[in-house]
């Protein structure tokens, strides 16, 4: 059987009236650019004209039995039909559908219609099942190049004498208008945007198949798929299967599929597909052939389901389906926003868009007019004609709003180019759809607790104090465990207790696939994030690892999983005799006691741990410091501030306190202890209350006398004042430090004062602007001399007595405030 036999008896039945005229000699073909209202339009024109009996769709035959759900009224897209192999879920790929895509246009056509409506690319089970690179080049003798990937719309562009292939598809496709035509009343633009279902390439046009047949209304609108089906013919004999091999066993399917549904309804069977497929569905072909092509290929077992997508994920290239990638529709439409304005805007569409971006920036507190919506319309349209263009497109208005709402700016553009061209749109599906038990568990987890997935990022504040609020924290931190990162964790403005915590929040489409990888775990969030903990405390071979597990365990709320870590830190400590380890886990299992207290979780077995940890600690690590070079000595810096912050935070804090100033003063007297970490030892006593500040200033005395070298001088002053140790604010209020430093800098030789220099920069540039403004300031009025400060100077580092007559100046302004406070 060839895709060109005789068609079989029409099946009765099918969409249309019984008197009608099939308009076709055969199945009627239409050719499309995915992703494209002009497409969309000429799709839904067609099939109004045709009434098919049956629907044929590029896309993977495993969702037929879904399909019957886009009629749903919870169906809303943006949405995309998620493929993943059962035994390994990370082996996913999307095909997703916008409002205005063709190919949802038909599905959703069908449906209302009562027509057959059916998948017929290549089965998913086949494409995961595949190499991701398998079809990515073209066939090549050994050694040779691969042949260059055809760009269909490129070639048809240049022939036309279009150096730009986007405004040439926009001019001859989306700008048409009237009979037959694609655009809107009122003329449409759009830009960008090229990707198919499975790597169709740019793909773009219209076809048909067997002719239009007879002319009238019918004919009109079909003749764009003739002509266009026309060009792609003469470029597929050019350029053969245009550099992806992969499309020969594609459309060796698509064929299969089409000759059963011919024999099921005759040929009153639409085709809604790539454009750079239709030569290949109505070139001459034999059933044998075809099955030649498709013996032998690999396959996995898959499930299939509905799932929302953005309208910002429809704006990126997807990556090829794969191990480990969740690829398959590559989509690549730059204006998705704008693409949806176009298909669904009624009438005048360049007037509406503008209109809409200046609502947009009024929003924003900019003065916009109605005067600059009336003047952005006007250049839109004199810039479509200065560029000889049928109608405004994308480029013209984006060009306009800046000039004019914008005042030139790509700043305030940005903000209309985020909103609108590309826009935060998310999709719903309904709860019919199918789906793994986690994410249902997950989906009721998110009704419950009012987290509504959002595309767009948000800020989320949250009070551990509160329960709904606890529930939230306990939820982000057990999909984080789980390699779902909806939120991340950050730092907290205006408070630096431990009941706060803020998260970002963005959900996007591919979390999907990481929910169903991590359905491995268990059927729901709880259980599969403790049995993952468990697997991970298992598997670890760091200490620091598992203690920060254990820090994960107490933020995720996992109580089943923390007594299978505790062991397993308890296990790894004992064999671990590293001091450097032991003071990279200590500060973890330090902050899991505190978040205990907290969340009220016991955490006894943590502090007995934690406990026995830092003693081991202040005995072994004060030999470890000696005789490291510059990067090792850095490293150690920090680990002595985890350690310090740790301790602080331990039940025993008080007796452990003592250990641990002992073994800091070891290091401070230890001549073969890099300067960094003495001087930091030194910073950390002195912060504790446990070293004088007349022995402070000896110790920086003999770091900063003449026989020690400038470097090590260096290095000691940035491990006493450097970092976010607040070393700029001692300075500032130790008169007598800071004439050591003083004294110390005008003292080293010009030589050596050049290699020194970089350490000191990176010492002092960590102070804050004001900090620096002021030590500035003091040297410069001769405010850097050492020793005792003399009666009557005042505090040390401000001038000497009271001015009263600026004080008095500030009485008034203090009234205004304290009475304010009063009322």
């Amino acid at each position: 059987m060839t895709g060109r036999t005789e068609s079989p008896p029409r099946a009765p039945g099918g969409a249309g009236h019984p008197d009608r005229v099939w308009p076709c000699d055969g199945p009627l073909v239409l050719g499309v650019r995915h992703h494209g209202p002009g497409s969309a339009r000429a799709v839904l024109a067609a099939l109004d004209a045709a009434e098919p009996g049956a629907v044929l769709i590029e896309g993977p035959p495993e969702a037929d039995a879904l399909l019957p759900l886009a009629a749903d009224a919870g169906m809303v897209p943006p949405v995309a039909l998620l493929a993943h192999a059962v035994d390994d879920p990370g082996r996913a790929a999307f095909w997703p559908f916008a409002g205005f895509s063709p190919e949802w246009v038909a599905l959703r056509w069908a449906l209302a219609h009562d027509a057959a409506v059916r998948f017929i690319d290549l089965p998913a089970a086949h494409t995961l099942a595949a190499d991701p690179s398998w079809g990515d080049e073209a066939d090549a003798a050994p050694g040779a190049e691969p042949l260059p990937r055809a760009d269909p719309i490129g070639a048809l562009a240049e022939a036309a004498g279009y150096d730009d292939p986007e405004r040439w598809w926009e001019d001859v496709v989306e700008h048409r208008t009237g009979p037959g035509g694609t655009g809107s009343p009122g003329g449409t633009g759009s830009a960008g945007g090229t990707g198919s279902a499975g790597g169709t390439g740019s793909a773009g046009g219209t076809g048909s198949t067997g002719g239009t047949g007879s002319a009238g209304p019918a004919g009109r609108v079909l003749a764009p798929f003739a002509a266009v089906g026309e060009a792609m013919a003469a470029l597929r004999e050019r350029y053969g299967h245009g550099g992806r091999p992969r499309d020969l066993v594609r459309e060796a399917h698509m064929r299969i599929r089409l000759r059963a549904a011919r024999r099921e309804f005759g040929d009153e069977v639409a085709v809604v597909c790539g454009a750079w497929h239709v030569p290949a569905l109505t070139a001459p072909s034999t059933a044998a052939a075809d099955r030649a092509l498709l013996k032998g290929l690999p396959r996995v077992r898959t499930e299939v389901t509905w799932v929302p997508w953005t309208h910002r994920r429809l704006a990126r290239r997807g990556a090829p389906p794969g191990p480990g990638s969740a690829g398959g529709y590559g989509a690549g439409v730059e204006a998705p926003g704008w693409y949806a304005h176009l298909f669904d805007a009624p009438d005048r569409p360049v007037e509406r868009w503008i209109t809409r971006a200046a609502g947009l920036l009024r929003d924003e507190d900019r003065m916009v007019s109605s005067a600059h919506v009336i003047e952005a319309v006007r250049l839109a349209r004199t810039l479509a004609a200065l560029r000889d263009r049928p109608l405004a497109g994308l480029g013209e208005t984006t060009d306009a709003i800046r000039a004019v709402m914008c005042d030139g700016s790509d700043v305030a553009l940005a903000l209309v180019h985020d909103r609108l061209t590309i826009g935060d749109v998310l999709g719903e599906v309904p709860d019919a759809a199918p789906a793994v038990p986690m994410q249902r568990d997950l989906a009721r987890l998110q009704r419950s607790l009012r987290l509504r997935p959002e595309p767009s990022e948000r800020e989320l504040e949250l009070d551990l104090r509160k329960d709904n609020d606890a529930a939230r924290s306990r939820l982000l931190h057990r999909l984080r465990l789980l390699g779902v990162g909806w939120g991340r964790p950050e730092a907290g403005r205006g408070s630096t207790g431990t009941f706060r915590e803020t998260w970002r929040l963005r959900w996007e489409p591919e979390l999907h696939v990481r929910v169903a990888e991590a359905g491995v775990w268990g059927t729901t969030v709880l259980s599969a994030a403790t049995a993952k903990a468990e697997s991970e405390a298992a598997s670890a071979t760091a200490l620091a690892d598992v203690t920060a597990l254990a820090e994960r365990c107490l933020l995720a709320g996992l109580p089943a999983a923390l007594p299978v870590v505790m062991r397993a830190v308890a296990d790894r400590a004992a064999l671990d005799a590293d001091a450097g380890r032991l003071a990279e886990a200590l500060p973890a299992l330090a902050r899991s006691l505190r978040y205990g207290d907290v969340r009220a979780t016991d955490t006894a077995a943590l502090g007995e741990v934690a406990t026995g940890l830092a003693e081991r600690v202040c005995v072994a690590l004060p030999p470890v410091c000696a005789g490291l070079d510059a990067d090792a000595a850095a490293r150690m810096r920090d680990r002595l501030d985890g350690v310090h912050r740790a301790i602080a935070l331990l039940p025993q804090a008080a007796g452990l306190g003592g250990r641990w100033a002992d073994a800091l003063r070891g290091i401070v007297r230890r001549d073969t202890v890099p300067g960094l970490i003495r001087g930091r030892s030194a910073r950390l006593l002195l912060d504790d209350g446990r070293l004088e500040e007349e022995a402070a200033a000896r110790l920086m005395g003999l770091a900063l006398s003449p026989g020690t070298p400038p470097s090590d001088a260096a290095a000691w002053i940035e491990g006493f004042l450097g970092g976010a140790s607040g070393g700029g604010m001692l300075l500032v209020h130790d008169e007598r430090l800071r004439g050591l430093v003083d004294a110390w800098l005008t003292s080293v030789p010009a030589g050596a004062f050049t290699a020194v220099l970089p350490l000191l920069r990176r010492t002092f540039s960590a102070y804050e602007a004001g900090v620096r403004r002021t030590l500035g300031e003091l040297i410069r009025t001769g405010r850097a001399a050492s020793g005792p400060v003399g009666e009557g100077a005042g505090a040390p580092g401000f001038g000497a007595g009271l001015d009263e007559r600026r004080a008095d100046a500030v009485l008034p302004v203090l009234r205004l405030i304290l009475e304010g406070e009063r009322v």
